[in-house]
């Protein structure tokens, strides 16, 4: 199922925004833990979005959970945090926990989704990298948040970009979808109704 045209405008619009915003390098502006609320807001609207607005809920709801997980392997920009690294451009707190975390939830989204499961242990799968994805996600929020409040200059590349982008765009969409994956399942388990997988 396609997204309908508003939905689409929207996140086209949002998505041309976001790279406004890393090519003139607002972000250098604010101060780095600014960030994580503008990460925290954006999941609050993507999240209310879902719940209040029946088209968004229901485009999602149709959408084959394996797709929703296959979004995750963005996350192997966490090689990239490890380049950095390297380099010296990201601090070792951030690029490698983060990165290697980052990696390993990418690898097992594409193991959950191409492996021949049966359905009950595909959902079963899902769960359990849901739940290790989302904890992943919210630790290098959080572990940037810490280095943006002791003074944060580590994470420069996170203001330019193509690193930019994580925070005003695909880091919201990924802790949103981790929450949409939960309600989904949650309504599978409450109901015993069959939903994509």
């Amino acid at each position: 199922m396609t997204a309908p045209p508003a939905i689409r405008i929207v996140f086209w619009t949002w998505l041309i925004a976001a790279v406004a915003v890393g090519q003139y390098q607002l972000l250098q502006h604010i101060p780095l833990p600014a960030i994580q609320l503008i990460i925290f807001a954006l999941v609050a609207l993507l999240v209310i979005s879902y719940r209040v607005i029946s088209p968004f809920r229901e485009w999602v709801d149709h959408l084959d959970l394996r797709s929703i997980v296959l979004l995750h392997v963005t996350r192997f920009v966490g090689i990239y945090f490890l380049v950095l690294h390297r380099r010296g451009e990201l601090p070792y707190a951030f690029a490698v926990p983060g990165g290697i975390g980052d990696i390993i939830v990418a690898s097992l989204a594409l193991l959950v989704v191409v492996l021949p499961f049966s359905k009950a242990s595909r959902l079963r799968a899902i769960t359990v990298w849901n739940v290790i994805g989302l904890i992943d996600i919210l630790l290098v929020v959080i572990t940037a948040a810490r280095i943006g409040l002791s003074g944060g200059f580590g994470l420069l590349p996170l203001t330019r970009l193509p690193l930019s982008l994580l925070p005003t765009f695909l880091v919201p969409i990924i802790i949103a979808s981790h929450i949409a994956i939960f309600a989904r399942l949650g309504r599978l388990n409450a109901t015993g109704r069959p939903i994509a997988s």
